[in-house]
């Protein structure tokens, strides 16, 4: 079955370049354009998508309508997934997106669009109530953080694969990016899980809890 997909841009050429784009992908409908928050939120109400992808400034204000709507759309259909797409890593962006949870979410940077496979698996994760963060997002929220709280009591490996948990990945694709054993992720990852507490959280979602725990237990969340 087909990912149902709604882009909103309020730029043209963009909006017409990337709805093309995704709509060369395998197993990818494009159901609707929108050009700002009010037409974005009636589009998902017609349309009922698997997810929305959309920039963080539109019309009205060109500021932060992308997390608006992201947070009217978890509230009133939260069975619909949303991207939000930055030019620039914007931290408090990423916090106030992710501040309600982190289930069916998503923060990519723009530039991220032309790598359509990547893309397309981003949508597909945060679809199925999944969690992706970009990875220069992740790498500056933990460079920001490097001498904080419990990043001490981590060491340099589980560092590295919590960079890789946080931007989406599997257990096979971290191992692989790292080249190490699925055993030895799976030894990794249980170890980054306990020494930040989320030993109890749902599986689904504690990957990018982990990289959110750091941020929270240094009085980052504003």
């Amino acid at each position: 079955m087909a990912l149902r997909v709604i882009f909103a841009d309020d730029n043209y050429l963009v909006r017409e370049g990337v709805s093309a784009l995704l709509a060369e992908a395998e197993g990818v409908d494009v159901v609707a354009t929108a050009t700002d928050l009010g037409s974005l939120i009636a589009s998902v109400a017609e349309h009922s998508p698997d997810v929305v992808l959309t920039d963080i400034r539109m019309p009205p204000t060109g500021t932060n309508e992308g997390i608006r709507a992201a947070k009217r759309i978890r509230s009133e259909h939260p069975g619909v997934g949303v991207v939000v797409l930055s030019q620039y890593v914007e931290e408090d962006y990423v916090f106030e997106l992710l501040a309600d949870g982190v289930a069916g979410m998503g923060y990519l940077l723009k530039e991220r669009v032309t790598e359509l496979d990547e893309l397309v698996r981003a949508l597909r994760e945060v679809a199925r109530g999944g969690s992706v963060l970009d990875p220069q997002v992740v790498e500056a929220l933990l460079a920001r953080r490097a001498g904080d709280g419990p990043l001490l009591g981590l060491t340099t490996r589980e560092h590295e694969v919590l960079r890789e948990m946080a931007a989406g990945r599997n257990n096979a694709a971290i191992a692989k990016s790292l080249f190490m054993s699925d055993r030895a992720v799976e030894k990794h990852i249980g170890s980054v899980f306990q020494k930040l507490g989320l030993v109890d959280e749902h599986e689904v979602n504690r990957r990018v809890m982990a990289v959110l725990a750091y941020l929270e237990a240094t009085g980052s969340g504003r």
